[in-house]
């Protein structure tokens, strides 16, 4: 290699040595180690999946949640969707995990602004698609997080990489666990108080779902468990009356619709006075 030095009018090209440091063989191994996990995953039929085109970041952060051991194999979708994939994958200790991977081409960008602009915890979140996106799994793990300590069934949040969300596999062997709308009830007043339950934690801890109705509550191992809690605010949130208002009536017509002696009214009047938000 050589350097190019000036001396007065003359130019002249001065040897000089560059050795191969530790460091530089470290790098480019993990170049290769990188580019042929990027290919595997490229050809995996698992991952070839209509609509999921991920980029190179995306490839990256699945590589550094493997290097970290969050991750060990990649199984099929769970489930696949405009704004994110789901993927089963083998976890630190061999337990099955789900991966649910964002799409930053696809997801909505507008939606999801409208949901992060007013929580105070990401305040000043501006910019590209993607920024939008990262921050949004990043609220997605802190609701996980948050909803767990407050004593409501969701899924463990396991890491989180950029785009991408280790999580709890709720499900066996047969597949993903199923909705509330997907099964027969045998007790709906019951089944009813657990969930009523849950809003009265989410919103006693100061969090509102958002989207909560029989769609986003799934069955298992015999016990009701809140999913899909990345759109969830807290109550300082400038619509977080307007969406604890749709959460209830969500739920009061699916139960009202099983027999259960409950009203859009009569569950917020419940919150209201059962709950003491921040």
């Amino acid at each position: 290699m050589t350097e190019f030095v000036e001396s007065g009018d003359s130019a002249e090209w001065e040897e000089i040595e560059v050795r191969d440091t530790e460091a530089d063989r470290i790098a480019r191994r993990q170049d290769r180690e990188f580019s042929e996990f990027r290919k595997r995953l490229k050809d995996t039929e698992q991952f070839k999946v209509e609509g999921s085109v991920f980029d190179d970041a995306t490839y990256a952060a699945l590589y550094k949640l493997v290097q970290d051991d969050y991750l060990q194999a990649f199984g099929g979708p769970i489930s696949t969707g405009k704004e994110a994939n789901v993927y089963e994958a083998i976890g630190e200790d061999g337990e099955t995990v789900a991966v649910k991977v964002y799409l930053t081409t696809t997801s909505n960008f507008q939606q999801m602004s409208d949901y992060l602009a007013g929580d105070p915890r990401f305040e000043g979140i501006r910019g590209t698609k993607t920024k939008v996106v990262i921050a949004w799994v990043r609220k997605e793990f802190s609701n996980l997080r948050r909803a767990r300590e407050a004593g409501v069934a969701v899924p463990d949040p396991i890491a989180v990489q950029r785009n991408v969300l280790v999580m709890e596999y709720l499900g066996d062997e047969d597949g993903p666990a199923p909705t509330l709308d997907e099964v027969e009830i045998e007790n709906p007043e019951t089944a009813f108080s657990v969930v009523r339950e849950y809003m009265r934690r989410l919103y006693d801890a100061g969090l509102v779902h958002g989207d909560l109705s029989e769609y986003n509550l799934v069955v298992h191992d015999g016990q009701i468990t809140v999913i899909d809690v990345g759109q969830a605010v807290t109550v300082h949130h400038p619509n977080a009356e307007d969406f604890l208002e749709r959460d209830c009536k969500n739920v009061a017509s699916f139960f009202a619709d099983l027999g259960v002696d409950v009203t859009t009214d009569s569950l917020r009047a419940y919150l209201d006075a059962e709950a003491s938000p921040p």
